[in-house]
């Protein structure tokens, strides 16, 4: 007996080590990735200094707290994939040898770990990275980087002082229990702060992501080139060349007269955006006939096709919240990897939530970036400042991280919660879940019908040629005759 029961032991140790290896291999390659995309974006300006060695000092030291911090939101975005798809490997391959390190303890250490970091991030890095970059260091102290600490820890240390007491303050309003919970901060206030830090983030989601998918489109679009019906790339091109050559003549002039010296650089700005415009346009025109006639509108019916199938798994899971309690979100204590697949469709249909999970992550981003209020966030190459960087950190973060509970609440996915992200309180309120789906189906329907009438009459008026009209015609009032005939002189 002695002699199983250590035999055990040390096979318990080597699952441990080997998972804590796991997880150190894929963060360490998370946070190499993140590090690439962080340096393709941040003003180098702010950490090549010469002039003050501390502030470049201080700037490198944000910028690794702002690549751990992205890192997370980068796992936070992958837990339910891989949860799902470990899931149907495991039992695509049962008895496989090689799939033994695959297991409900490593899935459900990766949650625990990602849950602990990214509450890590958003409570103590990044104000830590804000504060440690405005600070100066105490009035009469040496100033130094330690300076810099002292200053940065006394303000977080206030300021979590301040975000307790309104929770304290939160709870005492709800449950009117707060003197006997006061110094029960671990059992009490911490769930209440994370539920409402998840709720603010799924919340946000609900905005974002209505709003992301009918700006898909036109996203895509962009970034393809379009049927010789919807664009005329021949035209568009003579316009930027004649552009071009028309603010080369003025630079010209400009630079060899002294009057009007003070208006090269905004002529040279707006030449550089016409030439790099010209040059897209002439790599568009080389774009072969497949990529001009196949690949746009398959595009736009696989985004099409894509948006109508998350529409249609939330209003079935309308219905499943009416009639089946277990259609609620809720926690799991043991995975149990193997045993069943979370999809009526088996493997097939964990691919599809897999993608439409990667999508709707995609575009929460791109309703985020597109939205008036967070559009000054929007990074740019070479020339995003250390502020811009935390701020995009922290919205990337709190996305990431909602996005399990957000899969789950709307019923994309019936892989239940696992480790504390099953533990929020609002997630057994049926009232909040079943309204929270009704409101995403309705945004999401609404913004799409919307986003293809007016995309379909913006394209018809803009491959019929009525976009040159005068301001003064009202473009709404245009005969559909007018169109027909227009269109069939074109076309002839």
């Amino acid at each position: 007996m002695e002699v199983d029961d250590v035999s055990v032991r040390e096979q318990l140790f080597h699952n441990k080590v080997r998972e804590i290896f796991i997880c150190v291999l894929l963060f360490t390659c998370l946070y190499i990735l993140s590090y690439l995309i962080l340096t393709h974006f941040k003003k180098n300006a702010d950490y090549i200094t010469t002039d003050d060695i501390e502030d470049a000092t201080v700037n490198k030291i944000a910028l690794w707290l702002c690549t751990f911090t992205l890192s997370v939101a980068v796992c936070a975005v992958l837990l339910l994939p891989i949860s799902i798809l470990s899931n149907e490997v495991l039992l695509t391959f049962p008895h496989s040898y090689y799939m033994q390190w695959l297991n409900g303890s490593l899935i459900h250490g990766l949650w625990n770990l990602v849950f602990l970091f990214s509450n890590l991030s958003l409570v103590f890095l990044m104000p830590f990275a804000y504060f440690f970059t405005e600070s100066e260091g105490f009035v009469g102290c040496k100033k130094g980087v330690m300076a810099r600490v002292y200053e940065t820890a006394v303000v977080l240390l206030l300021l979590t002082l301040l975000v307790l007491g309104m929770v304290w303050v939160g709870v005492a309003l709800l449950n009117n229990t707060a003197r006997e919970s006061l110094y029960d901060v671990w059992e009490c206030y911490l769930p209440y702060l994370y539920s409402a830090i998840s709720l603010f983030g799924v919340l946000l989601l609900l905005l974002c992501t209505p709003f992301g998918l009918s700006r898909m489109f036109s996203v895509t679009g962009s970034l393809l080139v379009k049927p010789g019906l919807l664009e005329n790339v021949e035209v568009e091109m003579n316009c930027a060349a004649f552009e071009e050559a028309s603010l080369s003549r003025k630079l010209n002039r400009g630079s060899t007269s002294c009057r009007i010296s003070v208006n090269v650089e905004p002529l040279r700005m707006q030449f550089l955006g016409i030439q790099a415009k010209r040059i897209a346009l002439q790599m568009r025109r080389r774009a072969s006939p497949w990529q001009r006639n196949l690949f746009y509108p398959l595009a736009m019916l696989l985004l099409l096709a894509l948006t109508v199938v998350c529409v249609l798994m939330v209003c079935f899971h309308v219905l499943e919240l009416l009639f089946d309690e277990t259609a609620m979100p809720r926690g799991m204590g043991d995975p149990r990897l193997g045993t069943t697949s979370f999809s009526m469709f088996g493997s097939l249909g964990a691919a599809v939530q897999v993608i439409l999970i990667m999508y709707l992550m995609v575009s929460s981003v791109v309703g985020f970036y597109s939205s008036p209020l967070f559009a000054f966030l929007l990074p740019h190459t070479q020339d995003t400042n250390l502020t811009q960087i935390i701020g995009n950190c922290v919205s990337l973060l709190v996305l990431s991280s909602a996005l399990p509970v957000f899969s789950r609440t709307l019923g994309i996915t019936r892989f239940d919660l696992l480790g504390d992200f099953g533990r929020y309180n609002w997630l057994g309120n049926f009232h909040i879940v079943f309204l929270y789906n009704i409101l995403f189906a309705g945004l999401t329907s609404a913004c799409l019908i919307n986003t293809l009438t007016w995309t379909v009459q913006r394209e018809l008026i803009r491959a019929f040629g009525l976009h040159n009209l005068p301001l003064t015609v009202s473009r709404t009032t245009i005969p559909l005759k007018l169109l027909l005939d227009n269109g069939l002189s074109k076309i002839q």
